[in-house]
């Protein structure tokens, strides 16, 4: 199975993962999470088989490719989209907000 390369950008809000899918339409391509943190993107190439046609040379990838990243801890997993244009395929994962900040707690001094 073969590795496709990816990039991937931390934005300020978001988290984009953007990979090469020439020829491929949304049939093709499978965008998963498992294990609750790991993005999965998945698909297979299949070649035009032609009776006619004998092949001088085979330079493109042919046959399934996986890759998986691992997702940060601050990644919303509800708020995940992906886009597949111009044979691009951009999957953005939006990030949640930050946490509050801690009110200091207040201890009251009893006097004995």
């Amino acid at each position: 199975m073969a590795a496709t390369p990816a990039d991937v950008k931390e934005l300020p809000n978001a988290y984009t993962f953007v990979v090469d899918m020439p020829g491929l339409g949304t049939g093709d391509i499978k965008v998963q999470v498992e294990d609750e943190r790991v993005l999965v993107i998945s698909g297979e190439r299949r070649r035009e088989e032609r009776e006619d046609a004998k092949y001088l040379r085979m330079e493109r990838r042919m046959g399934k490719f996986m890759r998986k990243f691992v997702l940060p801890e601050n990644a919303d997993m509800d708020k995940i989209a992906a886009v597949c244009r111009d044979g691009v395929l951009t999957v953005t994962v939006e990030k949640l907000p930050p946490p509050e900040p801690k009110k200091p707690k207040t201890i009251e001094v009893k006097v004995a």
